[in-house]
């Protein structure tokens, strides 16, 4: 199948909301909206436009930085900076430009979707076919709903419009959250999926069972558990997708294309089109490469040691059981350097070893290898250094891109899967669990455990509906979904943030505060705004 092509035209029209005259537009084609959108070639260009920001957010350090830190689940490491994100101290403000980057990007979209449906319905572009146009204007309307549902969730109430902005504006309002969703995100949606096909000719557009999964998740933000329940369960009974077995197999990056992905946003290998490239591998390695016997390479990745897992997250798997952990992590390193290699070492043994348990120092001593446990009852100077920490620990290889050209090349190619079956089990489990149908909850969580079991334990992974609350969902969700930017949501929208981020995320739980629920609204849209708008709470 093809893959969409993302295009993001020059010629789009001032794209943000709160502009003003401190914003220059650089027009470097010399065409417009009304010249280029009136063909039906210019017209498909801006729907593919509307796609063009999903590859800013996913894939890329903004969208990571904003889902996975500050959680139960991980925690700053070694490099980068945003780190007030995770820690929440007074530097996580209005002026953090990840926060106004996702802005800006967002609403940049959804302007460009409201000028590509103003142009259609004003039935203006030349030559462009009927069916065509109400499967893309259902396009349209699903990444519009698929913006708004992010910014609501991360900044509360925001500026909302279904219109076209097509001169300077500066007055912005702010609208409450409730009525974006029932006056956008909901309505989007809700024609999305009935005018959208189940499948796309191009790989990547969206599809009714995107849409059915989206709004599924739209329903349980809003704690309609019953809606949730049947749009989930519509995903998976379509016949196209399935789990995937074994679970590792979902991250074969020449298995891309496979039964359990229901959408994702598309990368490719091409330079031209790339536009900077999926990034997720970079960030979430350990510094392996500064280990005796070991040197970077492509296969083991350029490690940017951003997020660190906590004690907790590692103490979730039972590993004797659960395949995630030993195929979800990347935990032994074998020597590829021979410039450098310690006494008793050939390349391809064993140089580097992280575990989240504690082992004897004795037995650590007696390997030729670097091995890194979890002892703090150690009392040797020397072991008592080789502890997990921000710069060796467990590393997360769902996004390993073995593809890349060369050692340091950070643009991967490796596409970004927003909604895959797994995750609609978890959803429905938890929505039945809410309307109090436990028995039935409990199979929808044991289905996705026994796919993630070792052979022959599958029984062990069941659970039994007495075990089944909304910590084991958040538990489970934390083992089949960690680094899919789900995290800070989840916590967010079942009101345990403080409590989960206090009692297991030791840099940020002193500093983590009921303010910190919602993000700070950007200073420039503040600004640059001529009316009142107001910013969050507490920042």
């Amino acid at each position: 199948m093809k893959r969409i092509n993302y295009i993001l035209m020059a010629i789009l029209t001032i794209l943000g909301l709160a502009c003003t005259d401190k914003l220059d537009e650089n027009n470097v084609t010399d065409v417009t909206a009304e010249s280029h959108y009136t063909t039906a070639e210019g017209w498909e260009d801006g729907v593919n436009a509307v796609y063009e920001r999903l590859r800013r957010y996913y894939g890329r350090e903004e969208g990571f930085t904003v889902s996975v830190f500050g959680t139960d689940i991980y925690t700053k490491g070694a490099d980068g900076g945003r780190k007030a994100v995770n820690d929440y101290t007074a530097a996580l403000n209005p002026d953090e430009s990840y926060f106004r980057n996702i802005w800006n990007w967002f609403y940049e979209a959804i302007n460009t979707g409201n000028t590509v449906i103003d142009f259609a319905e004003r039935d203006v572009v030349q030559g462009l076919d009927e069916g065509i146009k109400n499967v893309r204007i259902a396009e349209v309307r699903f990444l519009r709903a698929f913006y708004y549902f992010h910014l609501v969730q991360m900044y509360g109430d925001v500026h909302f419009t279904l219109e076209a902005t097509v001169d300077v504006e500066t007055e912005a309002n702010r609208t409450p959250a409730e009525q974006i969703y029932t006056e956008g995100i909901i309505p989007d949606l809700e024609f999305a999926i009935a005018n959208l096909p189940t499948v796309q000719g191009d790989y990547g557009r969206a599809t009714k069972p995107a849409a059915e999964a989206i709004l599924a998740r739209v329903h349980l933000v809003l704690e309609n558990w019953d809606e949730a329940e049947r749009l989930a369960k519509n995903v998976i009974n379509y016949s196209d997708f399935d789990l995937v077995r074994p679970w590792g197999q979902i991250w074969n990056q020449d298995n891309e294309l496979n039964e359990e992905v229901v959408w994702s946003v598309q990368y490719t290998s091409d330079p031209f089109t790339n536009d900077g490239g999926s990034r997720g591998h970079l960030y979430f390695l350990a510094e392996y490469d500064k280990i005796l016997g070991m040197e970077r390479d492509i296969a083991n990745g350029r490690p940017w040691k951003r997020f660190q897992p906590t004690p907790y997250f590692l103490s979730l798997y039972k590993t004797e059981m659960d395949r995630r952990y030993d195929e979800g992590f990347k935990v032994v390193w074998f020597a590829n350097n021979q410039e450098n290699l310690p006494e008793n070492m050939q390349l391809g043994d064993t140089a580097f070893y992280v575990v989240p348990y504690a082992v004897p120092d004795d037995i650590q001593k007696s390997k030729p290898y670097f091995w890194v446990d979890v002892d703090p009852a150690s009392t040797d100077p020397e072991m008592s250094l080789r502890q997990i920490n921000k710069r060796w620990f467990p590393s997360l290889n769902k996004f390993i891109d073995p593809e890349r050209l060369t050692v340091q090349q950070t643009e991967g190619s490796r596409d970004f899967i927003v909604v895959r079956l797994a995750e609609m089990y978890l959803l429905v489990a938890e929505a039945l669990m809410m309307q109090g149908k436990v028995d039935e909850g409990v199979q929808y969580i044991n289905e996705i455990r026994r796919r993630a079991a070792w052979e022959g334990k599958e029984a062990d992974m069941e659970i039994t509906a007495g075990e089944l609350d909304l910590d084991f969902i958040l538990e489970e969700r934390a083992r089949e979904l960690a680094g899919e930017k789900f995290r800070w949501f989840d916590l967010k929208r079942t009101g345990t943030l403080l409590e989960r981020v206090r009692l297991h995320n030791p840099d940020a739980s002193p500093n983590i505060e009921d303010f910190h629920r919602l993000r700070p609204i950007p200073r420039d849209q503040i600004d640059r705004t001529s009316n009142e708008y107001p910013q969050n709470p507490g920042y």
